[in-house]
């Protein structure tokens, strides 16, 4: 890990008159799985949508490769990082295969694509990694909570990006479906080396499916690390304000939540 794909210099933002972020820095990792966590309000969402180009950022820089990414068009950006949010919505009538291959939009001009079969085989490709290609005829709104999200992580493979955002991507699905997700992303990074960058909100899901860790506090980096090295339960009390043991599994730390 260490090749630097985004680096955070002294970052700063507010909502009118309160600071969410405040003098943030810190690197990311090309071909790692870095997730972020903290308290809810710590600004990790806010930090996702300013390195995501959702937000600007009131002071402060973000680089992509060592290019400020407010230089960078969206359309540009799209074609370097693709982006899954927590919350999506699709027509009822939408199918799934409609759906995927709205991520070649950013290759598009016109709204015309210059080489069709390169959009085909990258919307079949995306359909085939993340099992959603026996749905693709059917509207996304037939499908289970879980299947929605492979679909929406399928949209954002069709981008052909190296960097994958994921905003809190188990939300609202149950165990079975929350760790097949996580499964697919870790096989995404393993197998076809795309650096993955994610909110979780299970602290023991983050630190057994990721290679680092970013923990934040009151719009500050507080730790970042393997998660083997930095989860104590010192920072678990600094980072959610609770007292509780770290035992181990697989070698990962292991937060007992009692």
């Amino acid at each position: 890990m260490d090749n630097n794909i985004f680096t955070v210099k002294d970052l700063h933002f507010a909502y009118g008159k309160q600071n969410v972020l405040t003098g943030l820095n810190l690197t990311l990792h090309e071909g790692a799985i870095t997730t972020l966590i903290g308290a809810n309000g710590c600004g990790k969402s806010t930090l996702f949508n300013l390195m995501t180009k959702n937000l600007r950022p009131d002071r402060g820089e973000i680089l992509l490769k060592e290019e400020n990414i407010a230089e960078i068009k969206l359309k540009e950006f799209a074609k370097q990082v693709s982006i899954v949010h927590q919350y999506n919505t699709a027509p009822t009538d939408l199918t799934v295969e409609k759906l995927v291959s709205y991520g070649r939009t950013p290759y598009h001009t016109m709204g015309l694509s210059p080489d069709a079969k390169e959009d085909e085989e990258k919307v079949q490709w995306a359909m085939e990694i993340t099992h959603t290609l026996k749905h693709r005829q059917k509207p996304v709104s037939e499908l289970s909570g879980g299947q929605k999200q492979r679909v929406w992580i399928a949209m954002a493979l069709a981008q052909d990006t190296k960097v994958l955002f994921l905003d809190e991507p188990t939300t609202y699905l149950d165990i079975r479906y929350q760790l097949q997700i996580l499964q697919l992303i870790r096989n995404l990074n393993r197998e076809y080396g795309i650096t993955i960058v994610m909110v979780l909100h299970d602290i023991n899901q983050s630190l057994y499916y990721s290679d680092e860790i970013v923990a934040m506090k009151d719009g500050k980096m507080i730790a970042q690390g393997l998660p083997e090295e930095i989860i104590t339960s010192e920072l678990v009390q600094s980072v959610y304000g609770v007292t509780l043991n770290i035992s181990s599994v697989d070698g990962k730390p292991f937060v007992i939540p009692v």
